[in-house]
């Protein structure tokens, strides 16, 4: 049902996980631990779906808050838990509070847990391409300070994210990155069409953390395109030709 690193399960009074798709009620395209509040799933089976993750992180059914994702780098500090589908818009989330279980969805971009474990401070952040580009990445860390967190101590892992070789992207895309800085040359390879690329999505959010100082910076190196059986894929089902995709749910809480 989930997937931990080892970097975080270390601290003592963190509990998180990087939750598959496996474990759930829901059916057909959404099998089984569809928790996306957007997709077009029944909404009964997606609140069970997202109960059976807050029974597992050991918090109630109704103090996990996941924010609006709209590919931002716009963070949320979560002081009190929202209605499931009001949360605010941003791809963020990063807390203080005991109890509360803080989260992000994806089906291809990279979710990132954060956890300073001597602060007791937390963050999850959703970074497809346009978030890590725009700075969602290091906007989750300055909050995260400001919540009494010390980068230096800060554990960062990357989960289940669309791999290189899945990632094919057209020359506007690269010419973007290579416009902000040539550096990023380095994060794509030709494909076999032209003018098309490769784009190494993993490696560019691990680089961005690491150039942002935190003491630790993890991999789990799972790509959700190439594992059906554990991961939703919004690439993987546009291929398909099918109406919508599943979503997974990341999360992490500090223990009451």
């Amino acid at each position: 049902m989930k997937i931990t690193a080892d970097a975080l399960s270390a601290l003592p009074g963190i509990r998180h996980g990087f939750f598959t798709r496996q474990g759930g009620v829901s059916d057909g395209i959404y099998a089984s631990l569809n928790c996306g509040v957007g997709s077009a799933d029944e909404r009964a089976h997606v609140l069970e779906n997202r109960a059976r993750i807050t029974a597992d992180l050991r918090v109630a059914a109704d103090r996990l808050a996941t924010p609006y994702q709209v590919h931002s780098p716009d963070v949320v500090v979560v002081d009190e838990v929202w209605p499931v589908g009001d949360g605010p818009k941003a791809d963020a989330v990063v807390t203080s509070r005991p109890g509360i279980a803080i989260g992000v969805g994806t089906a291809d971009c990279g979710p990132v847990l954060f956890a300073d474990g001597d602060a007791r401070v937390v963050g999850a952040a959703h970074a497809g391409w346009k978030g890590a580009f725009t700075g969602v990445l290091e906007a989750t860390v300055a909050e995260m300070e400001k919540l009494g967190a010390r980068r230096e101590r800060i554990v960062a892992v990357l989960g289940p994210t669309i791999s290189k070789a899945a990632y094919e992207v057209g020359p506007e895309f690269r010419a973007r990155f290579i416009d902000a800085d040539a550096a990023n040359a380095a994060f794509f390879a030709p494909s076999d069409r032209a003018d098309h690329h490769q784009f190494d999505l993993p490696a560019y959010i691990g680089t961005r953390l690491r150039a942002a100082g935190l003491g630790t910076v993890g991999d789990l190196a799972l790509c959700t395109y190439a594992d059906p059986k554990r991961f939703f894929s919004y690439r993987r089902a546009t291929h398909a030709g099918e109406p919508d995709y599943g979503r997974l749910l990341h999360a992490i809480t500090i223990a009451a």
